[in-house]
């Protein structure tokens, strides 16, 4: 990964491989093209990650278990964190390597910090005298208005020296000193006294979403049915389509189809269409009714597969 950059995206998966040690993988839920801007900047013990995106989508992200990890919204049209709403202001503290989902309804912006745990923990002992240390659940911070204020305000510094180019590698004193500042104003909005952790049914719910994704990540290539995915799980259906309806905002079965949907997308993109056929890539995906596939792919993401497979080849991340 370079140290600093804005690089842009047209294609999920290339955005979603471009955030390091984090995995994310993407759910597209709607129509059009999807595009996203993704400013990150890597210094000696901090990454920052200003992610814009245009589609709605859920994300499942799953934590690098050696950092500390920040998220948090920016602007109005934010994601939801595990089914819950942030304002603009609000961090999310994260468990250490924490599994999770996060959900847009379109176009949206969020950050991401990652840090070193004994970086963070030494600056928060300096600054308070008890060092900082990853919470074992998650937790909401709501800082003061100066605090966040404050923050935000580094971060977008932080972003713009990424943005245009400035080589920090180049002047360690100043990339020593812009970081030294910025955990100084993350330690400040962690000890922050309106905190809380996120709430025992909505964590219990989160957790059985996340067992779902592994379910289906395990079996995706088979033809499952809601009851024998929750009995692997075990869970009851009733509790799988509440959890789901929460966190995913879409039904099991539902989420289940997108999956399948936005993969057989992904290989029609990346597919010959000289070689290729649609009706293949639709039996690889579980589609054994190809009409029903072509006329649920055009009513999810706007456009026939034929259409899909014809206009787009692989497509690769450019600076911007």
């Amino acid at each position: 990964m370079s140290e600093r950059g804005t690089l842009t995206f047209g294609d999920p998966d290339g955005y979603a491989a471009a955030f390091g040690n984090t995995r994310v993988n993407l759910t597209i839920l709607g129509a059009g093209d999807f595009s996203a801007r993704l400013t990150r900047l890597k210094l000696r013990h901090l990454e920052m990650y200003w992610c814009r995106e245009s589609l709605a989508r859920i994300a499942y992200i799953s934590l690098p278990p050696e950092r500390v990890a920040l998220s948090f919204p920016i602007g109005g049209a934010s994601p939801l964190f595990g089914g819950s709403a942030l304002r603009n202001g609000n961090i999310v503290l994260h468990s250490r390597g924490e599994r999770m989902h996060q959900r847009s309804s379109g176009v949206c912006q969020w950050g991401m910090m990652l840090f070193s745990e004994k970086q963070l923990a030494n600056c928060g002992e300096a600054l308070t005298g008890h060092p900082i240390a990853s919470p074992h659940v998650s937790r909401v911070l709501r800082p003061t208005r100066a605090e966040a204020l404050g923050f935000r305000r580094l971060f977008r510094h932080a972003c713009h020296l990424a943005d245009i180019g400035r080589n920090l590698s180049g002047r360690p004193e100043v990339a020593k000193a812009l970081e030294q500042e910025i955990l100084c104003a993350v330690v400040h909005c962690l000890t922050a006294d309106d905190a809380d952790d996120i709430a025992k049914t909505r964590r219990r719910h989160a957790a059985v979403i996340v067992r779902f994704e592994e379910v289906l990540t395990k079996h995706l290539d088979w033809k499952l049915n809601l009851h024998a995915l929750c009995a692997e799980m075990g869970v009851a259906e009733r509790t799988l389509r509440v959890c789901c309806a929460e966190v995913l905002g879409v039904s099991p079965t539902r989420y289940l189809l997108l999956k399948r949907l936005n993969r057989a997308r992904a290989a029609l993109r990346r597919a010959d269409p000289s070689t290729a056929s649609v009706a293949e890539v639709a039996r690889n995906n579980q589609f054994l009714e190809f009409g029903r596939f072509a006329v649920t792919y055009r009513s999810i993401f706007g456009e026939s597969p034929s259409t899909t497979l014809q206009r787009h080849s692989s497509e690769s991340a450019e600076p911007a």
